[in-house]
This record gives C-alpha cells, sequence and structure tokens, in this order.
C-alpha cells in the first residue's frame, strides 16, 4: 500500500530541510531544485527534491501527495529545474501512478516511488546557457 507522508512533515521540511538542501540540491544529484511560480502570488519558488532522469526524461517521486504546491505550480504554469548546475524547461508535467510507469521512467524512480504509488514525469527542454543557480527566488 502505498505511504504518503503527513501535511506536518512537509511544512517541518519546508521551513526547516528546504533551506538546507537548497544550499547544495541544485548542484548534487540526484537532488535538484525546482523552480516554479505561485498560481496566484506569481512569486517564484525554489523546492529541493529528488528527482531522476533518463535522457530527457525527468520523474520526481511524490511523497506528500499531489497537492502539494509545487506540483499544483507546475501543472498549473510549468517552471524549471536546476540539475547538476544547469538550467532545463520543465516540459509537459505529469502525474503518473508509479505502476504504470514504463521503461523510460529511470528504475531509480519506479522503484523509490513504490513508497508513494505516484510520480511527477515531465520532459525537459534543452539546458539553458551559464552555469549556476537558475532564477532567484524574490
Amino acid at each position: 500500500m502505498p505511504l504518503e507522508f503527513s501535511r506536518r512533515v512537509a511544512r517541518f521540511n519546508k521551513a526547516v530541510n528546504n533551506p538546507i538542501q537548497s544550499q547544495y540540491a541544485w548542484l548534487l544529484p540526484p537532488w535538484l531544485v525546482v523552480v516554479h511560480h505561485g498560481r496566484k502570488s506569481g512569486r517564484v519558488y525554489r523546492t529541493p527534491v529528488d528527482g531522476f532522469r533518463k535522457g530527457d526524461t525527468l520523474a520526481i517521486v511524490i511523497l506528500y501527495g499531489e497537492h502539494s504546491d509545487w506540483i499544483r505550480n507546475l501543472l498549473a504554469g510549468g517552471g524549471q529545474i536546476v540539475r547538476c548546475g544547469r538550467t532545463y524547461d520543465i516540459l509537459d508535467p505529469r502525474v503518473i501512478r508509479t505502476a504504470d510507469a514504463g521503461p523510460e521512467i529511470p528504475a531509480p524512480a519506479r522503484l523509490m516511488g513504490r513508497t508513494s504509488g505516484k510520480l511527477l514525469v515531465a520532459r525537459l527542454g534543452e539546458p539553458k546557457p551559464g552555469f549556476g543557480r537558475g532564477p532567484k527566488a524574490t
């Protein structure tokens, strides 16, 4: 049976772990930083997550449910990721059940996805020129 971590854990991570992980997640795989815009405010947010890439396919394990802000923001308006110091546009994001994940999904994502039962899957655009942390949060 899929496990979904509580919103309480999500709030703790947002307040404590995310600021710490943001210092290295943009550079050190399997972490990456999801850059997304608030659906109402338009504010830029940066959320560190574990993500796995195979070719131009990106898969992120959904640990706190589909109602996490970063997921809802990506599905509503797209965004970018910063991984290994490179910034990529996120194209065609969608949520899938891990059981429906095919061979195009990276094996570590399929394995870790068994925990929650769901993955956010997207295609990645070409890397943006330059090296760095990507767009700054305001």
